[in-house]
Order: C-alpha cells, then structure tokens, then sequence
C-alpha cells in the first residue's frame, strides 16, 4: 500500500477550504434597497402589534438616512429620517422617561460629519435631542471626534439610559465614551459624560458595540483582535473582563447581536465580515458555538430579537446588512440556534 507524505500547510488549507464550504443560508426577506451604503440594523418591537414591529437600517454618506422598514422589508417613508449626515450605527430602547408621567421608546444613532448622536422617539419619530448632542467634546485630535459605533444600556437598577459611543479613531484606552441620557422636569433631554473606557489593539478601528443590559455587558469588536467585554454599570469599575474570538476569525471583526432569553442563556452574534459569515458564542461562557453562513457578502452590522413577531418570523427575528445597499431578515430558527 502507498503512502503519501502531506505537508502542513496544504492540510491546513484542506480544512480551510472545508470551513468555507458551509451551506449558505438563504434570507426570508430582502428589504428594498438604500440609495448609498447600507451599515448597521437596528429592531423595534411594537408591544401592541409585534406584526406592525419595524427595522431600523443605516444609510452611511453625507447625504444619509436612517431607514424604516416593515417586516416585509418595504420602505416606511413616513418613519425614515433623512438629511443626516454620514449616520453609522443605530439603536433602540423602551420606555425612556421624558418626566413623571411620559415614557417613550426611542431611537439613537451617530452622525458622524457633525460629530455628534441622535435621539428621536418612536414611533411618531420625532427628534428630542435639539439638533443633537455632541460628543468626544475635550479630545484636541479632531480624527478622534469622529462618531461611529453605539450601542444603548438601559439600566436595571434604576431605569437609567446610557449611550456608549465609539470613533472611527482612537487612543489605546479610554476609547468608548459613555453618556447619561436624561430629562429634566420640563422633558428638556440632556446627556453627560460618566466614564471613558476601553482598550484598542492599534490593528485597525471598533465600530460595532453591543450592550447586554440584563445581564450588565458592553461588547465591542476590536476588529483585528477580539472581541472585548466590559461592565456596563460605571460603578463597576473600567477593567477588562475578557477578550475573547479573535481566533475564529479570518479578518474584520464586525457586528455583534445578543440573543437573549430570559432564563439568562443565548447567544453572542458576531460578523465575520470578509469570510462571509457568523460566529456564535454562548451568552453566558463566552465559548464558541458555531458558525454559520447567512449568504450576506461583507457584512458590517446585524441585530437580533428572540421573539415571535408574525407568520414569517415566528421565532425572532435576525437582521443582518448585506453590501449591495439593502438587509436581510431571517426567521431565527434558520440560525440552528437552540434555547436552552
């Protein structure tokens, strides 16, 4: 019998070639398409009607918008804010106290060219922040002024809403922001600055966060490196809980989703951008689960809700950005994902 000597590396690119090889995924929905660059999702539940629920999407250029989108993925022209300029990411949170008997479920997002965030309510979609508040006010590098990621945390504890905010270029530590965002007796919003965190590897940029406000987490991909987990509560201190991922990972470490369910279990979400796939991990151990292939190309962010929404999405919803101007949507079962 002949033996054949085979070499490391071309053992190892086997096995690459096998890893690339999974089954592409196809999406539910294809939402209509943007007029410039699309970037990160954002979903909105509506308690009333989760059917009538909508997918908020970034349009990334000067002349930007924030889209709205149906469950069908068909543009909602009356929900879509345009003339912003140069958005990048966005997202959402319930019940913000505006004053003692007015809550209101809003939407945040960065504006990049104006250096600065966004806030507006929802659904009427209606800004509250008087143009907009600015950010990385006290840095002299005007590069390091310049918004990009953002990710909201609602505490717990006492309802309090945060924004943590990231650029496209920043210093080794103290790279995310993290603001209050309130009102005052009049409904007048206001943010404030509470801390300055986080480690950057230098390899490339963070762009994507995520925030696991049940269970106290901020993720952010250091794109070339890891991804990165902090405490969300400012009085739990600045320091670096784990960096964990980097590994699976062929380049680009780009949006991070949360499963979450409400036994605590679920799962970490995060785009492989240039492999053209997801990676899992488990919410509670951070320890990798999977990967999948969407049949997204260059995926930048992605978002997740863990609820049944209508006929089409009976498990949750997965929204992920797909590089020819335009979201896909999946059932969430599609994924594979199991609750524990």
């Amino acid at each position: 019998m002949k033996k054949y000597l085979i070499c490391a590396p071309i053992l190892m690119a086997f096995f690459s070639c096998k890893v690339d090889k999974l089954p592409a995924i196809e999406p539910d929905v294809i939402t209509e398409k943007t007029i410039n660059d699309t970037d990160d999702p954002a979903i909105w539940i509506n308690k009333e009607d989760a059917s009538k629920s909508i997918v908020f999407g970034t349009d990334k250029e000067t002349n930007g918008a924030i889209y709205a989108f149906n469950l069908e993925g068909k543009i909602l022209k009356d929900k879509t804010i345009r003339d912003i300029k140069r958005p990048n990411n966005v997202d959402v949170a319930y019940d913000f106290v505006l004053n003692d008997s007015t809550t209101t479920d809003v939407i945040v997002f960065t504006e990049r060219e104006k250096k600065q965030i966004r806030l507006f309510s929802v659904p009427d979609m209606k800004p509250l922040d008087n143009g907009g508040f600015k950010v990385f006010e006290d840095e002299v590098n005007e590069e390091f002024k310049l918004p990009m990621g953002i990710a909201l945390y609602s505490s717990p504890n006492d309802k309090s809403l945060y924004a943590v905010v990231g650029r496209k270029l920043g210093p080794e530590n103290g790279y995310l922001y993290q603001y209050k965002i309130m009102a005052d007796t009049l409904g007048v919003v206001n943010t404030s600055l509470v801390r300055k965190f986080g480690a950057f590897s230098g390899k490339k940029e963070i762009e994507a966060i995520a925030v696991d406000s049940e269970l106290g987490f901020i993720y952010y991909s250091d794109e070339q490196h890891g991804i990165r987990k902090y405490y969300a509560d400012p009085a739990k201190g600045d320091k670096e809980i784990s960096c964990f991922g980097g590994d699976f990972f062929e380049s680009d470490i780009e949006g991070i989703a949360i499963a979450s369910y409400e036994d605590g279990s679920g799962y970490v979400i995060v785009s492989d951008q240039q492999k053209g796939q997801f990676n899992i991990f488990s919410r509670e151990t951070n320890e990798f689960v999977k990967a999948v292939n969407l049949s997204t190309q260059e995926t930048d962010g992605c978002e997740v809700v863990t609820i049944p929404l209508n006929s089409t999405f009976k498990n949750g919803l997965f929204v992920a950005m797909n590089d020819a101007k335009d979201f896909y949507f999946y059932d969430l079962s599609k994924l594979g994902l199991d609750k524990k």
